[in-house]
C-alpha cells in the first residue's frame, strides 16, 4: 500500500487500513519504544497507547513536514519519553534501597566480582551520615536535587553543596584505590 493510500484511508477510519498499518509498523514502533522504556510490559502498553494516539491523531499529520512513519516514530517516542518522566515510573524507582541495587547484581548475573571489585559500599561507608543519605537518594534511588529539598525539607544549595563533598571523598577514595 502507497503512503497516500494508507494516510486516506487511515483518515477514512478503514480497519482494513488500520490493521495494515499495525501489521506493517507495529514491529519498528515498539523497536522505538523499546529503546527508552526497557520493562517490557510497560513498554507494550506504551506502544499500544500510542498506537491509539496515531489512528485517533492521524487528521494532525502535516504530509509537507515528513513522512508518515517520521510522524509515527515521533509519537512512540514521546510517548516514551513521557512516561519515563512520569511519576509512577519516577515513584517506583525511588523504592530500591542502595542494598537492592548492589545486590540486585548479583542475583540477576555473574557481576558479583565486578560489584566487590569496584568496592561501592566500602566507598560508601566513608562518607558522613549526611552525605550518604543525600548520594543515595540522589543516585540509588533517583531523586533530583529539587525532589530531596522539598520532600527532606533540606535548602536545595545544602543539598548541592553535600553532594559535591560527597563526590569529593568519593573521588579521593577512588584514586587512592
Amino acid at each position: 500500500m502507497e503512503e497516500q493510500q494508507l494516510i486516506a484511508g487511515l483518515r477514512a477510519k478503514d480497519r482494513k487500513t488500520t490493521e495494515y498499518l499495525y501489521e506493517k509498523y507495529s514491529r519498528a514502533l515498539f523497536g522505538v519504544v523499546s529503546r527508552i522504556i526497557f520493562d517490557k510490559d510497560l513498554a507494550e502498553e506504551v506502544f499500544h497507547d500510542s498506537f491509539v494516539k496515531i489512528i485517533q491523531k492521524i487528521n494532525s499529520y502535516d504530509e509537507s513536514k515528513g513522512r508518515l512513519y517520521t510522524w509515527m516514530a515521533n509519537i512512540c517516542r514521546n510517548s516514551a519519553i513521557d512516561k519515563t518522566r512520569s511519576k509512577e515510573i519516577s515513584q517506583s524507582n525511588k523504592t530500591n534501597t542502595i542494598d537492592d541495587f548492589v545486590y540486585g547484581f548479583e542475583s540477576n548475573s555473574d557481576t558479583l566480582d565486578h560489584v566487590n571489585g569496584i568496592g561501592v559500599k566500602e566507598l560508601m561507608n566513608d562518607l558522613n551520615e549526611d552525605q550518604h543519605f543525600i548520594i543515595e537518594h540522589i543516585y540509588f534511588k533517583g531523586y533530583t536535587h529539587s525532589e530531596i529539598s522539598e520532600e527532606f525539607d533540606i535548602p536545595l544549595g545544602t543539598v548541592k553543596s553535600r553532594v559535591r563533598a560527597a563526590i569529593q571523598v568519593l573521588k579521593k577514595n577512588i584514586d587512592s584505590i
